[in-house]
């Protein structure tokens, strides 16, 4: 079973959606029952045996850097600056080179889950995972089981592959929930600069080279004051708890 020990946490973007909330602070650092959204994914990773945290900065990058190196003084951290954000595909790309040439976890910073078990979702994806049969791996979530989000998914599932929906009609029952796992050989065609993950979605989806891994738990998406409030009060109850 193949190891993967890298981490990219995508953290560049301003958040706009977030309003005054990143205001004074870049939205990863917007903070769900005392603890920012990217310490949470910290320690996703470090539980999934992840020994590298790559973070691409831009919007008050600073702040997040000076905040993970108080936070997680032991960690490893690889960080990737951007003078302007370059999106989720554009980032990863960028920061590649700073890379081990190896599989690694995506998570986008506004993701939130928490853990039911010791197998954790990063754990069950890799064990699922082959680099032989895909290049790719998205974690998808019931639309039933997400919170912050609108009444429709991302994808369907046909003949085992996931097929992204296209139209407004179409009823999709998956979220693209934020986590994937990735090879790096899926930029080796691609462009610097700035661009989105989903034409790189729809690529390997038409090549059948597009893996999924369905969440069974809660997730979060935590996109604006509203969503954050409805993570606010499930996650202090959990701490109460």
């Amino acid at each position: 079973m193949e190891k993967i020990t890298q981490a990219f946490l995508l953290a560049a973007g301003r958040g706009t959606r977030m309003l005054h909330l990143t205001d004074d602070k870049p939205k990863p650092l917007v903070e769900v029952a005392g603890k920012s959204l990217i310490d949470y994914n910290v320690e996703h990773s470090l539980r999934a045996g992840v020994k590298d945290c790559i973070v691409n900065l831009c919007y008050k990058g600073d702040m997040i850097r000076e905040h993970l190196l108080k936070t997680f003084p032991n960690v490893h951290f690889i960080f990737s600056d951007e003078e302007e954000a370059l999106e989720t595909g554009g980032g990863i790309k960028n920061a590649l080179p700073k890379m081990q040439n190896k599989p690694f976890f995506v998570i986008n910073s506004d993701a939130l889950w928490a853990e039911d078990s010791d197998n954790t979702i990063l754990e069950q994806m890799r064990q699922t995972w082959n680099s032989d049969k895909y290049d790719m791996m998205l974690m998808l979530q019931p639309i039933e089981k997400a919170y912050g989000v609108g009444a429709n998914g991302d994808y369907l599932l046909e003949n085992g592959y996931p097929v992204r929906r296209r139209d407004k009609e179409t009823k999709a029952p998956y979220l693209y929930g934020g986590i994937m796992i990735c090879h790096p050989r899926v930029f080796d065609n691609e462009p610097e600069g700035k661009y989105s993950l989903v034409r790189i979605f729809d690529r390997l989806e038409n090549a059948k080279r597009l893996g999924y891994f369905i969440h069974q738990g809660s997730w979060f998406h935590v996109g604006d004051p509203e969503a954050k409030e409805v993570a606010e009060a499930h996650f202090s109850k959990s701490l109460a708890g």
